[in-house]
């Protein structure tokens, strides 16, 4: 299992030694990390800094380096420039894809994400039948923004129908930032060790942004992110603290119940990015794999870590 690496304290300096990620604070050891169990690096301090060596030995091992600004929100991010064996092919397949085939992969990943907003709900105590209706409803390319209906629900739902989703803001929507900052990393190591780019998206298309289509494969993980901060919020952690970023670290680690046996939350992230990248290459929308809904029991008694 890969490790999710939070840079959190002020000051720290990252440099590599001997196969080790070291993190240091004036000329004192504080922590070391095999860099081969490194996924990614995310930078949430000030005045962190880090030497080219390590930079380059976490390009290496396709790990990347994600920086955030403000409320946890990520900025900038350093990826590998050679990633998979067949990274050439793939991002040719994938750049030439029509429109067609991105629209059909978009549909699928939103249908994905609605199920698990149901899943949520259900765990949660209310009931998924209207996120299934919506999903059924996703046309190609979702030219109804079924998404977008289905979030409006599903926040007022979930957090109360005063809740309002803000990246800048603090409290609840500090964790989610957070939280989504994690995934967000996972999805864009998956994308890269796929041999995919991260900024040639199906459906986001910002110009400006780096990781349009780990932005588009987070969506169906997104709920995950939601349901650990719901059981945050129960422990009563309220804000971004050290045993919160525990918990969206070890999210990546969670089982999760499926079709062909149980597989964590990083798996699931790894064979979506390797059968999209598969759909580019054979123009089939069918052949993208991404994790269902589990019932909402087995949603309700997943281990998730929150601190006690």
């Amino acid at each position: 299992m890969e490790r999710i690496v939070d840079i959190a304290t002020d000051g720290r300096h990252l440099s590599a030694h001997r196969g080790h990620l070291i993190v240091s604070e004036g000329h004192e050891e504080v922590g070391r990390v095999p860099l081969d169990d490194v996924g990614a690096v995310i930078v949430h301090a000030h005045g962190v800094t880090w030497t080219t060596n390590l930079v380059v030995a976490l390009a290496e091992r396709g790990a990347i380096l994600l920086l955030c600004g403000a409320h946890h929100s990520p900025v900038a991010i350093c990826l590998p420039i050679a990633g998979h064996h067949a990274q050439n092919g793939r991002m040719r397949a994938q750049w030439e894809a029509r429109r067609p085939l991105a629209k059909q992969l978009w549909r699928a990943l939103v249908i994905a994400k609605i199920g698990w907003q149901g899943a949520v709900i259900a765990a949660a105590g209310g009931s998924a039948a209207p996120y299934a209706f919506m999903a059924r409803r996703v046309g190609s390319g979702d030219p109804e923004n079924v998404e977008a209906q289905a979030a409006r629900r599903y926040w007022g739902e979930l957090m109360g129908a005063g809740f309002r989703r803000d990246r800048d803001a603090g409290g609840a929507n500090g964790l989610l930032n957070y939280g989504y900052a994690v995934m967000r990393a996972t999805c864009a190591r998956a994308v890269v060790a796929a041999g995919l780019h991260p900024s040639v998206g199906v459906h986001h298309a910002n110009r400006g942004n780096p990781l349009a289509l780990a932005d588009d494969l987070i969506e169906p993980f997104r709920p995950l992110v939601d349901w650990l901060t719901m059981r945050l919020l129960g422990a009563g952690v309220v804000e971004v603290t050290p045993a919160a970023k525990r918990a969206y670290a070890g999210l990546i680690a969670l089982d999760l119940p499926g079709e062909d046996g149980t597989t964590t939350v990083w798996q699931a992230a790894t064979r979506a990015a390797a059968t999209l990248a598969r759909a580019f290459q054979s123009g089939q929308a069918s052949d993208l794999m991404l994790p269902r809904p589990p019932a909402a029991l087995d949603l309700a008694a997943l281990p998730v870590p929150v601190p006690a």
